[in-house]
């Protein structure tokens, strides 16, 4: 072969070589993008999952936390439903049932007849009816039995009962009278049916006009008890009550559940107080 031709064919291999290097090398590059490109298309990277992970895992446990301390804030607000409920108050040791300015509770008692009705200088006066004039607690009683009723009564004008109290006795009612039949007989109203002026309480006592008497009266289950004087004195009434009917005459039942009344006299009553009894 000469040696011009072999240089052709040389440099012919050598163009032809650099054509295939070039389209070699196009064709790695080409294949180097598509790998990068998906290495990009198949996700996020590897190293930020855990971190997107533990995001999601942080806020799961605050959501769960969350939760929890609103069920356990609703679980301390409700009470369980086996919890005994709350006992109201006592009641109190003592009430005032005059506040010495106005009838509060106290109604005039529609005996039909009565006289005016009035508070004056702390006091509430009775004028004189044809023939009852009295008043009537309108109000719940703190007590129907073991308890104290403490007032002051007058007779101003007349010469009758000028204090008929009637207060309860457990279910029951009775009435203390002080000068009725004439001015001095005092009693209970009624024992076993029968009046002031008909059973052991009978008791007479001279009263003076416009002076002012304490009035004591107890009541227990077994026993009605009311003096004229301080405590330590003698009482005017001590009735053993046991198995006997307690009651009103009918006069005096408009006074039920507790009220005071005059019969054909002008009376006044003050300082009235009810207070529990202890012993």
């Amino acid at each position: 072969m000469s040696t011009e031709h072999i240089n052709s064919a040389d440099s012919s291999f050598c163009r032809m070589s650099r054509r295939n290097l070039h389209a070699f090398c196009a064709i790695g590059l080409v294949v180097g993008l598509l790998a990068i490109g998906a290495c990009h298309d198949s996700g996020p990277d590897v190293s930020e999952a855990p971190e997107v992970a533990e995001v999601a895992e942080v806020t799961e446990v605050a959501e769960v936390a969350e939760v929890a301390e609103v069920t356990s804030v609703a679980t301390v607000a409700e009470p369980a439903p086996n919890e005994p409920a709350v006992e109201a108050e006592p009641q109190a040791a003592e009430s005032s049932l005059f506040d010495g300015r106005t009838l509060g509770h106290w109604q005039i008692t529609d005996f039909g007849g009565q006289g005016n009705v009035y508070v004056k200088d702390g006091s509430i006066y009775l004028e004189m009816g044809n023939d009852m004039t009295g008043i009537t607690w309108d109000a719940p009683l703190p007590f129907k039995t073991n308890y104290e009723i403490t007032l002051e009564a007058m007779r101003v004008d007349g010469s009758d009962f000028f204090c008929g109290l009637t207060f309860p006795v457990g279910e029951n009612f009775c009435s203390l009278v002080l000068g009725g039949w004439g001015g001095t007989l005092c009693g209970l109203s009624n024992i076993d049916y029968y009046d002031a002026a008909n059973n052991e309480t009978t008791t007479i006592v001279s009263f003076e006009n416009n002076k002012w008497y304490h009035v004591r009266l107890h009541v227990r289950p077994d026993r009605i008890q009311a003096w004229l004087q301080e405590e330590g004195e003698e009482p005017l009434v001590d009735m053993d009550i046991t198995d006997r009917k307690i009651d009103t005459r009918a006069e005096m039942d408009p006074c039920q559940p507790m009220g005071v009344a005059t019969w054909q006299t002008s009376g006044a009553v003050r300082n009235i107080h009810m207070r529990r009894l202890v012993d």
